[in-house]
């Protein structure tokens, strides 16, 4: 009766707490997607205001759809992000099961190798990636930010679903051997499950720095026919002039997928990051 009592309020506090955070990161977005429908002279004057029927343009929208071909920027930013989180989830769950289940030597020093890859930004790396990209000719190609964004993101997967993976009961999984499963059958049909809170987690805080990025697609990839939302963009903003109408429109735009993406995981991540506060 004492573990209950005490796990409602945590669990009523943590949420709480989230639902915080989340109006606070939420604030600059709605800032940018109400000013995106507004004339310039309004934006600079009112920036906080909504429009009215005299400030309301939709000048910035036209601009973006008439100028640069945008869906195909949202094809290969929508192509490059899903992609990636694939990957990301397949080998990093892969990768945290085999560290989570079998003990060998050099076990711990290999998820320390992994771990390595969270504190040390794989940006500083930018000159080799370009020089490997070059010699594997997929400069200007999607295979290229896919491989890049793969390996960004599988350190982060990895330490996180490690510590799920080892929260799974021994007992299910020699079960499973027991009843003649496969060490692949167990991982998909009886793991996965289980730790798909911890999935939805790593998916949102992985998606957001690859549809948002701007510097990999500048360096890797910036042809017209591989260029992402965000690369896109930058068309609107000059050396002297910024068609800032444009470009909170194009913002705007960049947005909407990535928040609905995230409403759908958010039930998800919600358990994932609570699961150790209402044990």
């Amino acid at each position: 009766m004492t573990r209950s009592t005490h796990s409602i309020p945590r669990s009523i506090a943590a949420h709480a707490v989230l639902i915080a955070y989340t109006v606070i990161a939420l604030f600059p977005v709605v800032v940018i997607v109400i000013n995106s429908f507004k004339s310039r002279n309004a934006i600079f004057r009112s920036p906080l205001s909504f429009p009215t029927e005299k400030t309301f343009d939709l000048v910035g929208y036209a601009t973006v759809l008439n100028q640069g071909d945008f869906l195909l920027y949202f094809q290969n930013s929508f192509v490059v992000t899903v992609a990636s989180l694939f990957f990301v989830l397949l080998f990093g769950a892969m990768a945290a099961f085999a560290l989570a289940e079998y003990r060998f030597r050099g076990n711990s020093l290999m998820g320390l190798y992994l771990a390595l890859g969270i504190m040390i930004p794989i940006r500083l790396g930018t000159v080799a990636i370009l020089q490997l990209m070059v010699a594997s000719g997929l400069v200007n190609t999607l295979t290229a930010l896919i491989l890049v964004y793969t390996a960004q993101g599988l350190p982060l997967a990895v330490f996180i679903l490690s510590e799920f993976m080892r929260q799974v009961s021994d007992d299910l999984k020699d079960a499973g051997r027991i009843d003649g499963l496969s060490e692949y059958r167990i991982f998909f049909r009886l793991v996965l499950p289980l730790v798909r809170p911890a999935m939805a987690t790593v998916a949102v805080f992985t998606m957001i720095p690859i549809w948002n990025d701007l510097w990999f697609p500048l360096i890797l990839a910036p042809s017209e026919a591989t260029k992402t939302v965000t690369l896109g963009a930058q068309l609107f903003i000059g050396q002297y002039v910024t068609n800032w109408n444009a470009v909170l429109a194009a913002l705007s735009l960049a947005i909407l997928p990535v928040v609905i993406l995230y409403l759908i995981f958010s039930r998800q991540m919600i358990r994932g990051i609570t699961s150790g506060a209402v044990k």
